[in-house]
């Protein structure tokens, strides 16, 4: 989802007077209405984690991910947006203004349903490496509308308060069960894993306690180097989305970095359920540069897989969202070619 460099990012040092009217100001301004822009191409568009829902019910496209922002379009060409989507609790443990990761949109039983990481930057948990771990968790909010607003349920904790997890997603497993599919963040726990939680039948809440699905060292194809200089796999695991193939083969997309490039790669089930084992393909699914992948089927009946790409601009880096046509046909995913709508 991000470079390790996001993770670290602070808040400037202001001096609290400072600080007063910035908040008073942003809040001022939060109350007027966002500006929405028309007929916005995809590139143009600056969006980490980019997932988009086809939604047959208004014959539109859905496109949500890092902001908690959403657009809408009916060509996959030309967008509208963004609209606010994501209606927190302010007295919750995400506190008044959360930061939103890698939101998905998933419709269920006539619902819809986002899942999403939020973090509360005022909450730490637990310090590693003398590094601060944020209160940081997959959470899931709900509507009747593709649109919005998506509201909090029953339970307020879907995964440990202190444990920092993020990029849920969903899964209905060959028992008839709903389940959250997430990952431990390796900033606390060294050796980031993907996980799964059992869900309760309307999705409002967790049931039991999370079950390792694998690690980010059983990759083949991720790699880093130590403080030493020594090679090693990666760390970081990002971005899981679950699929089938045509023959019936359950995969899953994740992604990871191979030294300083963001880059994703698939495993598939040997069981074909959640518990696997899971084996990983020996390369990256992806070209370089590109990574937290999910798929959607076109109105059309071709499918596709959303995701992004960064790039510098200025001494800034940008994620720009991008479409890939693939193919689901055998027992594999493969990329065809890049979708050009």
């Amino acid at each position: 989802m991000k470079s390790s460099q996001y993770y670290f990012k602070q808040k400037s040092s202001l001096i609290f007077s400072v600080c007063i009217c910035f908040l008073y100001f942003s809040a001022v301004h939060a109350q007027k209405k966002r500006p929405l822009k028309e007929a916005v191409p995809l590139d143009s568009i600056r969006l980490s984690d980019p997932a988009i829902l086809a939604d047959k019910e208004t014959h539109m496209y859905y496109m949500t991910g890092t902001g908690g922002l959403l657009w809408k379009s009916k060509d996959l060409k030309l967008w509208n947006g963004p609209y606010d989507a994501a209606k927190t609790d302010p007295n919750s443990w995400m506190g008044p203004k959360p930061m939103i990761w890698a939101a998905e949109l998933h419709l269920f039983k006539n619902k819809y349903y986002y899942f999403a990481t939020f973090t509360n930057q005022n909450k730490k948990i637990d310090t590693v490496a003398g590094i601060a771990i944020e209160r940081r968790a997959s959470h899931i909010l709900v509507s009747d509308k593709a649109q919005g607003p998506y509201l909090p349920m029953k339970d307020d904790i879907y995964l440990p308060a202190n444990k920092p997890t993020l990029d849920g997603t969903f899964w209905i497993d060959t028992n008839g069960k709903p389940y959250m599919i997430y990952c431990y963040e390796w900033l606390q726990n060294g050796n980031g894993t993907i996980e799964k939680i059992e869900l309760k039948p309307d999705l409002s809440g967790s049931i039991g306690e999370g079950k390792l699905l694998f690690k980010a060292s059983d990759s083949p194809w991720s790699r880093e180097k130590d403080a030493a200089g020594n090679d090693k796999p990666n760390k970081v695991t990002d971005g899981p989305y679950l699929f089938k193939t045509d023959s019936g083969r359950l995969g899953m997309l994740w992604t990871s970095w191979i030294y300083d490039v963001y880059t994703q790669g698939a495993a598939y089930s040997v069981s074909g359920t959640l518990d696997g084992p899971w084996i990983q393909e020996k390369e990256p699914l992806t070209p370089p540069n590109f990574g937290h992948g999910m798929l959607f089927k076109t109105f059309e009946g071709k499918w596709l897989m959303s995701l992004h790409s960064h790039k510098e601009v200025n001494g800034k880096t940008i994620r720009i969202p991008k479409l890939f046509e693939v193919d689901l046909s055998g027992d594999k995913l493969t990329i065809v070619k890049p979708y050009l709508p």
